[in-house]
């Protein structure tokens, strides 16, 4: 691709992404929803990076027929919506934005919690239909009640935070040792959790081992009159089964913002087993849906894209090696490389350098078991064959480099 960088932003991303994008001299185009299929393909044809949120699916085929997408920014906590190791096959890195929107999921939960020990959506649904219906009858404050929380990662350990401040008891279960927050404490199992909480609320992501997590044998365990709370990901729950138990009164209520079907855009029909369960807050995937969530993610996102592309940095990047890179200087040329993690790829490009008689000023490198991505900064550069030699390498997944200007070169080799 010649001329400026081109990023293509999807699904209403905070416009501040865009003002950060076009300052680092990219031409920003903006495409409300996700296409798919052939809209989606013809948009990519000319995409440098690209901005998504957790509707638009890349999949395998993306990257094959788009060898020139550099990198792709999830303005979301989430990734599986994108074949990780497809990108990484083509040097294509992947960034996301695990942080931002903590603490709106995290408020929803806990304010959640509160809505459904009190019955407040159903006394409000009653008063809007004419029915005055003031009684105490199965209305608990949050105060002395169990909060059990199904993954302690960033958003679960805050929730912990939040309930224990509203004077909430809080136990939790993660699959990876963490350290306690205030006076919660940890469970050894699943099951052991759900047998003990008043209210049950999943942060946990979509893997194998998380999809159907939550179905009838579980639903069983818990305390009747128990809640349980979903703002993860649709998958976790049995919907059919959270229903039936709503509806014989096992549980006391739910809440979910998250569906295994959601609609593709505003307006479309929402079908769920769930709807007209009056013990039901169902809510369309708005978690981290508040001006201040979605503009820290725009930022964060953005600049990443904009690191990676102006010097080459993936720290935090979800599928390739990650490394955090400083400015270059001026005068100096960066190679970034990215390949296939086999003996011999460093002292074939050293061989290289060194018979060109350049000097390499500073050598980054980080691996997975798959893929390498190694960055050279070297001075007295004047042969511009010697990067098709580089570029030509057989483990060569993709090469491009960066000017001590900060302006990215032109260079850009992939296979």
């Amino acid at each position: 691709m010649t001329g400026n960088p081109r990023a293509l932003l999807f699904e209403s991303i905070h416009p501040s992404a865009e003002g950060i994008l076009q300052a680092a001299g990219f031409a920003v185009e903006r495409i409300s929803g996700a296409p798919e299929g052939t809209a989606l393909d013809a948009a990519l044809a000319h995409a440098t990076v690209v901005g998504i949120r957790s509707k638009t699916q890349m999949h395998a085929a993306h990257f094959q027929r788009h060898p020139h997408l550099m990198a792709v920014g999830c303005f979301c906590i989430g990734t599986n919506q994108v074949d990780l190791r497809a990108a990484e096959s083509k040097g294509c890195a992947i960034f996301n934005s695990p942080f931002s929107n903590t603490r709106s999921v995290a408020e929803m939960t806990v304010a959640e919690a509160v809505c459904l020990f009190r019955k407040l959506f159903e006394k409000s649904a009653q008063l809007h239909a004419g029915r005055w219906d003031k009684t105490a009858t199965n209305a608990h404050e949050t105060r002395g009640r169990t909060l059990g929380i199904v993954g302690y990662g960033h958003i679960g350990s805050q929730v912990s935070v939040l309930a224990e401040s509203l004077g909430m008891r809080v136990i939790f279960h993660d699959v990876v040792r963490k350290l306690p927050l205030g006076n919660a404490q940890s469970r050894p199992t699943l099951e052991a959790l759900l047998r003990e909480a008043d209210c049950v609320s999943l942060h946990v992501p979509e893997t194998p081992a998380t999809i159907g997590m939550i179905g009838a044998k579980q639903i069983a365990l818990m305390k009747p009159g128990a809640i349980l709370i979903n703002n993860a990901r649709g998958t976790i729950v049995d919907v059919e089964a959270l229903a039936a138990a709503l509806r014989t009164g096992h549980l006391g209520g739910a809440a979910l913002d998250v569906f295994p079907d959601e609609p593709a855009a505003a307006g479309d029909l929402f079908e769920s087993q769930l709807r007209g369960c009056p013990s039901a807050i169902l809510t369309p995937h708005i978690g981290g849906s508040t001006e201040e969530a979605q503009e820290l993610i725009a930022a964060e996102v953005a600049e990443k894209l904009v690191h990676f592309w102006q010097h080459g940095s993936t720290e935090t990047c979800v599928n390739l090696p990650e490394v955090d890179l400083p400015v270059l200087r001026a005068g100096q040329l960066r190679i970034l490389h990215v390949h296939r993690n086999v003996p011999g790829v460093l002292g074939t490009m050293h061989t290289l350098l060194a018979k060109a008689r350049i000097n390499i000023n500073a050598e980054y490198l980080q691996s997975n078991p798959r893929t390498s991505y190694v960055i050279l900064d070297v001075e007295g550069f004047e042969d511009p064959k010697l990067l098709d030699g580089i570029a030509a390498m057989p483990e060569t997944i993709r090469m491009r480099t960066t000017a001590g200007s900060n302006a990215p070169s032109a260079s850009d080799s992939r296979k």
